[in-house]
C-alpha cells in the first residue's frame, strides 16, 4: 500500500478557552474532510495560557488521535509559538490558522488543492476584514505601505499567518533562527512558487483579541527593524542636512556681521532653538541606532527561542538545531 501524504494543522493558542470548543468542532471538521485524500496531523500549541487552554488541548488529544499538543514553559509571543508549531510539525504541507476561526478552515481546502498544483508557498490575501474598527484597518493599511516603502517588497498586503507551506518551503524557513521573528516577512524571503487565495476574514468567533495597540506597535517596530536598514539611512540624512542648516545659517550670520554691522548672535531664543533641535536630532540617531544594536546584541547570544514544558501524544522536540530544548520532566 502507498501511504497518504501527511498535511499539518498548526495553531497556536494563548487564553483561548472560551473559542476552544468553537475551535475543536471546526478542526475535527476540516481534518475529515481533509482525510479522505491525506493524513492530518493537529498541532495545537499552548502560549503559555493562563487559563484552562491547555487543559482543553489535552482532553481534545484523548478524543481525537490525530491531535498533537505542545505547551511552552512560558508566554512566548505569537510568533515564537508559531515557530514552535512549524518545528514540531511533520507534515508534507504545512497550514497555520488561528485559534479565534477569523480564518475559516474551509479555506484550507482552496490551499490544499494549490498545493497539489505543485505551489510551495499559498498565501492567504484578506479581501475584507469583518468586525474590525476604521482604527485598525487604518493603521493595518498603513503599516503595510511602510514596511513596502521601506524596502520591504516582498512582504504581501493584507496577509497575515495564515498560509500554507510545503516541507521544502518550511524547511528553508527553519534554517531562519531570527531572535525578533516577523515570519510573514521571512516567508517572503523564502522564494519557491507562490501563489494566493482570497478570502472574507470573519469576526472573532469568542474571546477577546490578543493583539491589543501596544502589542501591535512592537510587532510592526520588530518588522521595520527586522526588515529594513532605512531608518539608518535617515537618521544619517538628516544628521547631514541639519549640518549644512547650522553652517548655513553661521554663514548668513557672519555675512550680515561684516557687511550690516548686525551681532554675531542676534538673540537667545535661535540659539536655544538650535541647541534643542541638534541635540533631539542626535537623540533620535542614538536611539534609531540602539534598535539595531540591541537586536544584534540578542541575537548573538544564540539562546533557544522557546522552552517546551510538556507534550501530549507522540510530540517530540527536535534537536539537530539545537535552538529548542525540553523542560518535561525537570
Amino acid at each position: 500500500m502507498v501511504s497518504k501524504r501527511l498535511i499539518s494543522l498548526v495553531v497556536p493558542c494563548y487564553n483561548e478557552s472560551e473559542v476552544f470548543p468553537y475551535l475543536e468542532r471546526e478542526l475535527a471538521s476540516l481534518a475529515d474532510r481533509l482525510q479522505e485524500e491525506f493524513d492530518v496531523e493537529i498541532v495545537l500549541v499552548d502560549d503559555g495560557s493562563r487559563d484552562s487552554t491547555w487543559g482543553l488541548i489535552k482532553e481534545f488529544g484523548g478524543r481525537d488521535v490525530r491531535v498533537r499538543g505542545i505547551t511552552l514553559s512560558r508566554n512566548f509571543g505569537h510568533q515564537v509559538a508559531l515557530t514552535c508549531g512549524y518545528d514540531l510539525s511533520m507534515g508534507d504541507a504545512i497550514v497555520c490558522m488561528d485559534a479565534d476561526l477569523q480564518d475559516p478552515p474551509e479555506a484550507v481546502v482552496e490551499m490544499v488543492q494549490k498545493w497539489k498544483e505543485g505551489y510551495d508557498l499559498v498565501q492567504a490575501i484578506r479581501i475584507q476584514r469583518d468586525g474590525e474598527t476604521r482604527f485598525k484597518l487604518w493603521t493595518a493599511a498603513a503599516f503595510y505601505r511602510l514596511i513596502r516603502a521601506l524596502g520591504a517588497n516582498h512582504v504581501t498586503a493584507n496577509t497575515g499567518d495564515f498560509r500554507l507551506m510545503s516541507r521544502r518551503a518550511l524547511d528553508a524557513l527553519g534554517q531562519m533562527r531570527e531572535y525578533h521573528r516577523f515570519i510573514r516577512g521571512m516567508v517572503g524571503l523564502v522564494g519557491f512558487r507562490t501563489t494566493d487565495i482570497y478570502y472574507r476574514r470573519r469576526v472573532r468567533k469568542a474571546g477577546t483579541t490578543k493583539y491589543p495597540l501596544r502589542k501591535m506597535l512592537r510587532f510592526a517596530s520588530d518588522a521595520i527593524v527586522s526588515f529594513s536598514t532605512v531608518p539608518l539611512k535617515l537618521s544619517f540624512i538628516a544628521a547631514v542636512l541639519l549640518f549644512f542648516v547650522a553652517v548655513g545659517y553661521l554663514g548668513f550670520s557672519t555675512i550680515r556681521h561684516l557687511f550690516w554691522d548686525v551681532p554675531l548672535v542676534p538673540g537667545w531664543s535661535s540659539l536655544i532653538l538650535s541647541v534643542v533641535a541638534l541635540g533631539a536630532s542626535n537623540l533620535i540617531s542614538i536611539g534609531i541606532l540602539g534598535e539595531y544594536v540591541g537586536r544584534i546584541y540578542e541575537q548573538v547570544k544564540q539562546r533557544p527561542l522557546y522552552f517546551v514544558q510538556e507534550t501530549t501524544s507522540m510530540a517530540s522536540v527536535p534537536k539537530s538545531l539545537g535552538e529548542t530544548n525540553s523542560l518535561e520532566g525537570l
